[in-house]
């Protein structure tokens, strides 16, 4: 087929190159032009390329199973392999420490090499629909004729916004967040760690997570209500905050690890999901299906599901049943989401525990009081299973909370005395 991809990010590079493999003439249409001659990439218009990511098996398992060389060339630039013992007591792959960028770096590097692919920049204003069928892209005024449209140009892709149902849920989390990138000094070694994956605190009021990346560099997200805490955008106001966390401040302490960036705003976050237009020959897939708050790190996880699933459809000669897949796979996750992101903006009100079924956020919280609630949390947390794996551990959950046990907030100010920390950090 003749195959046209609407965005160069990894869902489209990790699709173009796995179908052009098949046997497929790929085109994707991307605004951005790649890495600049003197290595610089911005990436504008893609928010969370510079933003921390929760790497999780699900991409490695993608690129082994499909690009090798594209997961041969992203150890090569440094990330690191996970392992880590779920509670139940299984060794599983936990993931890799990497940047979103440096991902994307070796995942471009590769794919644009692979005959029958080709990344060409340019702009898609619409698809063209005849019949009732996709018959490509309008890019730049033109149309690319194509057997196959795959839109993989994430979130904020309005080329094929008016086709099918709207998003749903759709709309904002009540929830912010900025971030900051740092490089530990040599030989220091990292600060302390809760999970594998990150480090996680949750005082009174907002949140603070820490995720390793590669060769000593770790991201700092500070996740706050919308409205609040503005003044983190100025680096003084960030340094001052993490100097104010415990835990926080023996990452960042200036004699163990330095910023290589700015601080990032992130803007207010949505949990979306979209279902399939419902148009032959035209396919949504990664951030164009569903996106979720960056807490849990789920992002590229759910992208490189769908994308292995959408090929083997492909390979079968079935891919109208890919909406479907996603209504059953990817919108609980979303779903998901939208129940725990409530009920922690609830609570970073001063509100108590919900009445009704609990989100995943406070099944897990429970744990902690009741070591049973573990042993239904290894797959949930691995993405092996989705957030249903958890229902058997609720009823279990919700006798911790009725009998009066609260999760205790972590160390550290609360939002109202970090906000008058980080005041008086800013200049008038």
């Amino acid at each position: 087929m003749r195959i046209s991809i609407i965005g160069a990010g990894p869902a489209g590079l990790f699709l173009g190159a796995a179908l052009a493999r098949r046997g497929h003439a790929v085109v994707a249409v991307d605004r951005d032009g790649g890495p600049a001659a003197d290595g610089r990439w911005d990436r504008r218009g893609v928010m969370q390329f510079h933003h921390p990511h929760g790497v999780r098996p699900q991409v490695g398992a993608a690129l082994r199973a499909e690009l090798p060389e594209a997961y041969d060339a992203w150890l090569a630039a440094g990330a690191e392999p996970i392992t880590f013992t779920l509670p139940d007591g299984r060794r599983v792959s936990g993931g890799m420490r990497s940047r979103r960028e440096t991902f994307e770096r070796a995942l471009r590097a590769v794919v644009v090499r692979e005959p029958g692919f080709t990344v060409r920049q340019g702009h898609v204003d619409a698809v063209a629909i005849a019949d009732g069928r996709a018959r490509g892209p309008v890019v730049d005024g033109a149309v690319l004729p194509s057997d196959l449209v795959i839109d993989a140009s994430g979130r904020s892709g309005r080329a094929t916004r008016a086709y099918g149902p709207a998003p749903a849920p759709a709309g904002d989390t009540g929830i912010a967040y900025v971030s900051r990138q740092y490089r530990l000094h040599d030989p220091a070694a990292p600060g302390p760690m809760t999970n594998p994956l990150a480090w996680q605190a949750d005082p009174d009021g907002y949140q603070v997570v820490v995720f390793r990346h590669e060769a000593g560099i770790f991201s700092v997200l500070l996740v706050r209500p919308a409205g609040t805490l503005r003044d983190l955008r100025h680096d003084a106001a960030f340094d001052a905050a993490c100097r104010a966390v415990p835990g926080l401040d023996d990452w960042t302490d200036p004699d163990r690890a330095a910023p290589i960036t700015p601080v990032l705003p992130g803007g207010r976050l949505h949990n979306r999901y979209r279902p399939q237009p419902g148009i032959d020959g035209l396919v949504l897939a990664g951030d164009a299906v569903c996106t979720t708050t960056p807490m849990f790190g789920r992002g590229l996880a759910t992208t490189m599901m769908q994308a292995r699933e959408l090929l083997r459809l492909l390979d079968r000669g079935t891919p109208g049943d890919f909406g479907a897949w996603c209504d059953a796979e990817m919108r609980p996750w979303v779903d998901d989401h939208v129940r725990s992101d409530a009920c922690t903006r609830l609570l970073w009100t001063g509100a108590d525990v919900p009445d009704g079924p609990l989100p995943s956020s406070l099944v897990l919280a429970a744990a902690e009081a009741d070591p049973r609630i573990g042993a239904f949390c290894g797959d949930y947390l691995a993405m092996t299973a989705g957030p249903s794996a958890l229902a058997a551990a609720e009823p279990l959950a919700r006798e911790v909370y009725d009998s009066g046990w609260r999760p205790a907030p972590s160390d550290g100010p609360t939002r109202d005395e970090l906000a008058r920390i980080i005041r008086t950090a800013v200049p008038a």
